[in-house]
């Protein structure tokens, strides 16, 4: 199949997964925006967001090569302003209908790495492998981002449209 082909099956889970994210965000802080980016157009608001130096990243973020979602998140809600490890920042998410794979891994990270972003979410349809745990276990690196952030897997539940399982934990926790 064609990645062209893939990214359209993948294409009808993006709103929902989007809704969800925004959901969780919500929560945590005042402003939340996020947009459909698997095309490759960022729009002048998310653009926005990114710092001068580093306006570089949209030559790398074109289409077949761009985070499925991406988003910020802004101003603490007062309530978790005091707990550890809740920053603003960009966030990024990869859909994959499959079983998630090492090279889905690095994709990801690289996203993440190219924004800066805060918060990185691989998100399949099929369960978080065993053998993806276990060696995230064994090379700390591997769901490692700079700064101290972490690259979060997640199990979508297409029947009920929830998430199922955040490894290696459900961030803000």
């Amino acid at each position: 199949m064609k990645i062209v082909e893939k990214k359209e099956v993948e294409r009808e889970y993006y709103p929902k997964i989007k809704s969800k994210l925004e959901e969780i965000f919500s929560e945590i802080f005042h402003d939340v925006y996020f947009e459909i980016t698997a095309d490759g157009k960022f729009s002048n608001k998310l653009k926005s967001q990114i710092s001068d130096y580093r306006n570089i990243v949209f030559v790398f973020l074109k289409k077949g090569t761009s985070p499925d979602i991406t988003g910020f998140v802004n101003n603490v809600r007062k309530e978790h302003s005091a707990k550890y490890g809740i920053l603003p920042g960009f966030v990024v998410a990869e859909f994959k209908k499959e079983k998630i794979k090492l090279d889905d891994i690095y994709q990801i990270r690289k996203y993440a790495e190219l924004l800066d972003a805060r918060y990185a979410f691989l998100i399949s349809l099929d369960p978080i492998p065993e053998e993806i745990k276990r060696l995230s276990r064994t090379v700390y690196s591997l769901l490692s981002l700079p700064g101290y952030q972490r690259v979060t897997l997640v199990h979508w539940d297409k029947e009920s449209e929830q998430i199922i399982e955040f490894y290696p934990q459900k961030p803000f926790k």
